[in-house]
């Protein structure tokens, strides 16, 4: 493929990046008291509420989300599969549903490791954790400085020029009709594939994070309750 056909391409899934993910974040959301019934009911996690996934074994969680990461894969090769057919003419609505099964998919990781999205600060976090599932490295200081409206915006443009950076060369395959449906399903595969471990990792060490603290914290009232009192 041409370098003028590679900077044509990479221009349409740059602005189709952008689209989609505009679109997940004002419409996409994962319902966490439904998923939650699904966690215990399909997944059977025994917890009441998200903050009981601290006290499961790491090893049980992570198999929870490898199962949602599979299921967010399966979910992508069927869809790309369906609009491969077209080739690149159909690379922009592809890529509209593409980020919100992504998106999604990380929404479940969120909550798998015990991380809501209520407030503006969960919300910027969880776009900290897809920039991150893309490969983008958001500084504090802007997530600091940046109310959420402006501030996701901003990390959306990012991840839609790393992204097109990475998948533009394994999307160009898509050129040639008869063969772009397979192309598209193993592309799609490939993309939630990546991003979901990418974002995995990201729940997971903060997750990590926070239960050494509950147990630094913990370890300290404990000695401070041995400790003698003394009386005047």
């Amino acid at each position: 493929m041409s370098e003028q056909g590679k900077s044509w391409l990479r221009r349409r899934i740059e602005a189709g990046m952008v689209r989609g993910l505009t679109r997940a974040y004002s419409t996409v959301r994962v319902d966490p008291e439904k998923f939650l019934m699904q966690l215990r009911a399909a997944y059977r996690m025994p917890i009441s509420g998200y903050h009981g996934v601290y006290s499961l074994k790491i090893g049980e969680i992570d198999v929870v989300a490898d199962s949602v990461i599979r299921g967010g894969m399966k979910m992508a090769a069927v869809e790309g599969a369906g609009f491969g057919l077209g080739g690149l003419m159909t690379i922009v609505p592809d890529l509209g549903i593409l980020s919100a099964i992504t998106m999604r998919t990380i929404q479940k990781l969120s909550l798998v490791y015990g991380f809501q999205f209520n407030t503006d600060d969960e919300i910027a976090e969880l776009w900290v954790a897809a920039a991150s599932a893309a490969g983008v490295d958001i500084g504090r200081e802007l997530l600091e400085k940046e109310v959420v409206n402006r501030f996701v915006p901003r990390v959306i443009q990012r991840i839609a020029v790393k992204a097109s950076a990475e998948v533009v060369e394994k999307w160009a395959g898509r050129v040639i009709p008869l063969a772009s449906s397979a192309i598209g399903a193993g592309l799609n595969y490939w993309f939630v594939r990546a991003w979901g471990q990418r974002a995995k990792m990201h729940f997971r060490q903060r997750h990590l994070l926070l239960r050494q603290r509950a147990q630094q914290e913990a370890l300290a009232a404990q000695e401070q309750a041995s400790l003698p009192t003394t009386t005047s």
